[in-house]
């Protein structure tokens, strides 16, 4: 166990460079840098423009930006805003706990409600119940969670009169608040997870219901419940972590337009403005964070796996 976790382990070691090469490269092949968009003093000569630039560390090859960067990463520095000269690891640290409540609640929804209605599919097979599951996920993966983040705040403002609170309030302080700020763009993003961890429950169960050891369990007189329970479920939700897990990371990048449509000033929202203001070293420390914590969460249900079916060799 421990040489395999070992092995996973080094292996997100190449992965995350060449992560941080694909980073850089493309941020550099956006139109103009943060000098060009500063816009409208056309008095700005071009010695006070590479003045400015080799300031704010835009000079030399891409190599050698690139390796600056590098290297400041693996001395904990992550630069520096070009917007208001905030350290970058101060502009994630306030931005990431906001998109983590809001992907940690837009999973438990998916999750909680999710596995039981595929679990209900799969036992009660061509059922009304079936049927209205099979719909309703088909309905969930097609919908935009953009345009359904929308037509929730169109409804409970038009209709209720109600809308989420526009600042931030974190949950230690008012968790009421708090809830009542996150709960519509959970489900905003939390609707089309729902749909593919409900698909594949119910496909997954309905594979291994099938299977030999089911039916030996069922002929031995072990009860209904406990052979959906214990024989089951337990190896149909194995294929449902690897979703899961796929499904933080792109909850994680995917939460951007959900928290500009909500005023949430999370990682999304963040990386978003930077992109738009060529703010290299944000678009560059953001979208790192984005990737570790995707390859952490695969990492994660890899180790899993061996919970939650023994065959699987981790040795």
């Amino acid at each position: 166990m421990g040489g395999y976790v070992l092995r996973r382990v080094l292996f997100t070691i190449p992965t995350l460079i060449g992560i941080s090469l694909i980073i850089f490269f493309m941020v550099r092949l956006l139109p103009g840098d943060y000098i060009d968009i500063l816009g409208g003093d056309t008095s700005i000569t071009d010695e006070q423009k590479a003045a400015s630039r080799a300031q704010l560390g835009l000079d030399g090859s891409y190599l050698e930006q690139y390796w600056r960067w590098v290297s400041g990463i693996f001395q904990g520095d992550f630069g520096f805003s070009f917007r208001n000269t905030e350290p970058v690891s101060d502009v994630l640290i306030h931005a990431f706990p906001i998109t983590a409540e809001l992907v940690i609640l837009g999973l438990l929804i998916a999750v909680v409600i999710g596995v039981p209605l595929g679990v209900l599919s799969a036992v009660k097979r061509d059922s009304k119940h079936d049927y209205a599951a099979r719909v309703g996920g088909l309905i969930g993966v097609s919908i935009p969670n953009f345009w359904l983040a929308t037509l929730l705040l169109l409804f409970t403002s038009r209709v209720l009169g109600w809308v989420p609170p526009l600042t931030y309030v974190p949950f230690y302080k008012d968790p009421i608040e708090n809830l009542s700020q996150f709960i519509l763009p959970a489900i905003s993003i939390s609707v089309f997870t729902l749909a593919i961890v409900m698909r594949m429950v119910r496909a997954t169960m309905l594979e291994v219901l099938g299977q030999d050891y089911v039916r030996t369990a069922r002929a031995k007189g072990v009860k209904r419940k406990v052979v959906i329970s214990r024989h089951a479920l337990r190896n149909a939700l194995i294929p449902v972590v690897t979703v899961v897990g796929f499904e933080i990371g792109i909850l994680m990048g995917g939460s951007a337009i959900v928290e500009i449509i909500f005023g949430l000033p999370g990682i999304g929202n963040t990386l978003i403005n930077a992109i738009f203001n060529r703010d290299y070293p944000v678009v560059q420390g953001a979208t790192m964070l984005l990737a570790f914590i995707f390859i952490f969460a695969n990492l994660a249900v890899d180790l899993l796996y061996g919970v939650l079916d023994p065959r699987i060799s981790q040795e």
